[in-house]
Order: structure tokens, then C-alpha cells, then sequence
């Protein structure tokens, strides 16, 4: 990389006119000035525009687009007006097609940074795509504020900032979200429920969570509160019954104090059923106010069934579903397998997978809390050895010690699900000691931002 020999500084607020080259891996353009990186969200590969310097760094510049001077043949107007002000939109201004490309280039772009062994060879197929890229997400999680006038808003922050945009439309979002959404704000305003203020620490609401089982059409609110005091709850409670009866579950989470985090350890059930139902390959899951599913439904059963094709299973396999969740990968494949065994350090999301699988009638099935690593070396020294493994870990990847007993243990039949190619490639230096990595084919599960989920495929050295 360039080493500047004398260093370039910018001011807050002066503007200059930058070529971008490519794309960050979050989405946002990156060009030069004077040699210097300038990271600029909204701009596109090839274009010519004017931009704002914002955070002048040792390494690189922050900057805001002002103008494009010379657009993008793939710059496409955003479908929502605001896509270039909140996190989860990055890509709006991108066409589909573009956006598809890109995801397949961050993958790229990682195995160079990384270099595992073999890297230059490995297959990288097209990325997988939805017909309408629109009207996925299953869950809106929305901050609650008030806005300077006193309106009661819910949306996203800002961009490196704390400050709410109010997010009335959302074309991303399932319609059903925003409608109860919308429908539950009013009723904040109207109730005068006091809501949180971050600068004073102060209010109850917080943040509200509206999750639908697309399958199904049922809906969960969660009201995740400053304290258990919430204010007008029964009224609370009557306006959803007459109003959203696709509310079949209300709950509350305490999250006190300042916190990055969005949800507290405290989870109350206030009506209707604790849980919702949502059915994915044709099974039905049930889902607490703090399960994890992904928010697309839609591309979770497309990356599943690339997952499934990977492992070229043969009914005689028992296999490991690592980072099990609420088992929607190993309930998902439990009649293509002789024995699925999955773990996950969430007991409530153990208890769930245990449950969906005596729900589903799914008898040949173990989940387990705990960690892969310790649990593995336990049910091989009990005698029961894998011959399959399925990993789906969270974006910080695999953990240093699973890889180690991965290696340990060698399963013939091993299939990585990534939702981050950087921890991917990273994980890829080690595994490929003892693994070639046949293919990695690229799903979009969440489109219009710049997240990338993968099925890398293995075969045994």
C-alpha cells in the first residue's frame, strides 16, 4: 500500500471531486485524494462526484456525497428516500444486478486478504438472488423517540450517530411489520406513553419489536422497556386487541440504563401467547420474543437448500448441527440424515430447537446447550462420532478451539455457512490444512444492503 511520505490532511466541511474505484465491504464507495483513502457512502464504482469531508483520520477520510458528476450505468434511484441516511439500505441506489456481482466480489476480496491455501482456485459461483428484492424483512426493530415537535417516532439512527429517522414507509420491510408498526406508535402518541430520551436517560419505551411469521401472518410486539414500569398498559393492550388482531403475542423486555445493546436479560409476558408460529420447509417453528430467525424466509429456505445439496447426503450420515439456533437447519434436513445432534449456548433457543422437533414429530434429533467444542469431544468420547458437520456461526466466525477439533476429528462431510466472508476467510487459513474448498456458492439473503451469506462446500484431503 502507499506509504504517504508527507501526510494529507483535510478540513471539516471543505469538498473536492474524487474518482471511486470499487466498493467497501459495507457498501460504500472508495476513491483517493492525494493518495489518501476517502470512504463515501451512496457513491458507485466508475463514478465522478463531489463530496464532503466529514472525519479526517490518520488513514483514511470520511466524506458525504454532494453531487455526482458522472453517474454509474448501474446508479438506480433508491426505493426509499432515505437509503442513504440509515444502516440496512447501503445498496438501494445500486441495480439488482450490480448489487449480485458485488456480493460475490467481497468474497474475493476476503480470500486475497486472507490467502488460504488454494485460494486462487476456489470456484466462486454467482450469487443467488430474489426475483423482487423487496418486502422481505420479517422484523422491524425501531427505535422509539420523540421528534423536536413532540411526535412520537419510530425508525433507525442515523448513520454514526444517535439521532432517530423517523422511518414511516420502509420497502424492505414485510407490509404486515410496518402496518402494526405504524398502528403501535399512534397508539404511544395517543396513550401519552412516556418514551425514552437518551440525552437525559429517561422515559420507558425504548425501542418496540414487531416480528410476522410470514407463513402464517401471526405477530409478535415486544416493548422493550427502561424499567418493568409500563405506563397505560391495559389501555395499551385493549387499542392491540381492537386494532392489529394479528397480534397474537405481546411481550416486554427490561433493558435498563445506556446500553449499545437492544435487548435486556428480563423478558415478561404481558398477552396472547408467549410465541408465534412460522413454518419453513415445511415445518413449524415456534418462536420466542428472542429467538433468533433470519429476516428473510424466503432466501432462508434457498441458503438451506444449497446447504443440504453440499453435504450430498445419503440417509446414513449423523450429523452435527453446529450453532444450532432454534434448529432450522437440522430439523430442516432430520429426514435426509440417520441422526442429528446440534448445540448452541442459548438454553432458551435449545429448549425451542427440543421442542420443534417433538412438535414436528422429529424423533431422531438431540440438541444441547453448550459450546461446539466442548460438546463435540464429550459425544466422541461417549462414542458417538459425527460423519457429517453443518456450521452456521454468527459473524465473528468459528471459535479458535472448534476449528481445532474440527481438525481433530476430520468429518468426510462438512458444509460452512457464513454471513460474514472476512471471519470466513480468516476460519479458511486453518481449515484448509486438512480441507480443499470445492465451491462457495453466494446466497442473498439480505438484499439492498452490503451483507453477503455463503455455502462453502468441502472435501476431505
Amino acid at each position: 500500500m502507499y506509504n504517504n511520505k508527507t501526510e494529507v490532511h483535510v478540513n471539516f466541511g471543505e469538498q473536492f471531486t474524487i474518482q471511486i474505484k470499487r466498493l467497501g465491504i459495507n457498501g460504500e464507495g472508495i476513491g483517493y485524494y492525494e493518495r489518501k483513502l476517502v470512504f463515501v457512502p451512496g457513491a458507485l464504482p466508475g463514478e465522478k462526484v463531489l463530496v464532503e469531508v466529514v472525519e479526517d483520520l490518520k488513514n483514511f477520510i470520511r466524506a458525504t456525497l454532494v453531487n455526482v458528476v458522472v453517474k454509474s450505468k448501474d446508479r438506480v434511484s433508491p426505493v426509499d428516500n432515505y437509503a442513504n441516511q440509515v444502516g440496512g439500505f447501503e445498496l438501494e441506489n445500486l441495480a439488482y444486478p450490480a448489487q449480485l456481482a458485488f456480493k460475490r466480489d467481497i468474497i474475493r476480496d476476503s480470500l486475497e486478504k486472507y490467502q488460504p491455501t488454494g485460494y486462487r482456485k476456489f470456484k466462486l459461483l454467482p450469487t443467488i438472488g430474489m426475483d423482487d428484492p423487496t418486502g422481505y424483512r420479517n422484523k422491524a426493530t425501531f427505535q422509539i423517540r420523540e421528534d423536536r415537535h413532540g411526535n412520537v417516532i419510530a425508525g433507525l439512527y442515523k448513520t454514526r450517530s444517535h439521532e432517530v429517522v423517523g422511518l414511516k414507509t420502509s420497502a424492505l420491510q414485510y407490509p404486515l411489520t410496518m402496518k402494526v408498526m405504524r398502528a403501535i406508535v399512534s397508539m404511544i402518541q395517543d396513550l401519552k406513553i412516556p418514551v425514552y430520551n437518551e440525552e437525559k436517560n429517561a422515559g420507558i419505551i425504548k425501542t418496540v419489536v414487531v416480528r410476522a411469521a410470514v407463513a402464517t401472518n401471526e405477530v409478535q410486539v415486544t416493548f422493550i422497556t427502561q424499567s418493568k414500569k409500563l405506563l397505560k398498559k391495559h389501555q395499551l393492550v385493549e387499542r392491540i386487541h381492537a386494532e392489529l388482531p394479528e397480534v397474537v403475542s405481546i411481550m416486554q423486555n427490561i433493558n435498563p440504563g445506556k446500553t449499545s445493546m437492544i435487548w435486556g436479560d428480563e423478558t415478561i409476558h404481558i398477552d396472547g401467547r408467549e410465541k408465534i408460529t412460522e413454518i419453513l420447509n415445511d415445518l413449524k417453528f415456534e418462536l420466542s420474543a428472542r429467538a433468533f430467525l433470519q429476516v428473510n424466509p424466503t432466501m432462508t429456505s434457498v441458503l438451506y437448500k444449497e446447504a443440504f445439496k453440499a453435504l450430498e447426503l445419503t440417509g446414513k450420515e449423523k450429523l452435527v448441527d453446529a450453532y444450532s439456533g432454534v434448529g432450522t437447519i437440522g430439523l430442516s434436513v432430520a429426514n435426509q440424515v440417520r441422526e442429528v445432534r446440534g448445540m448452541d449456548t442459548i438454553k432458551d433457543a435449545v429448549d425451542d430447537a427440543n421442542a420443534n422437533s417433538i412438535r414436528n414429530g422429529i424423533m431422531n434429533t438431540l440438541y444441547e446447550v453448550g459450546e461446539a467444542e466442548k460438546l463435540l469431544p464429550l459425544w466422541i468420547e461417549d462414542g458417538w462420532k459425527p460423519t457429517a458437520l453443518i456450521v452456521d456461526p454468527p459473524r465473528t466466525g468459528l471459535a479458535d478451539t472448534l476449528i481445532d477439533t474440527i481438525l481433530d476429528i476430520v468429518p468426510k462431510k462438512f458444509v460452512y455457512i457464513s454471513c460474514n466472508p472476512s471471519t470466513l476467510a480468516r476460519d479458511l487459513v486453518k481449515l484448509t490444512q486438512k480441507y480443499n474448498v470445492e465451491y462457495i456458492q453466494s446466497v442473498d439473503l439480505i438484499p439492498q444492503t452490503a451483507r453477503c451469506e455463503c455455502v462453502v462446500k468441502f472435501k476431505k484431503k
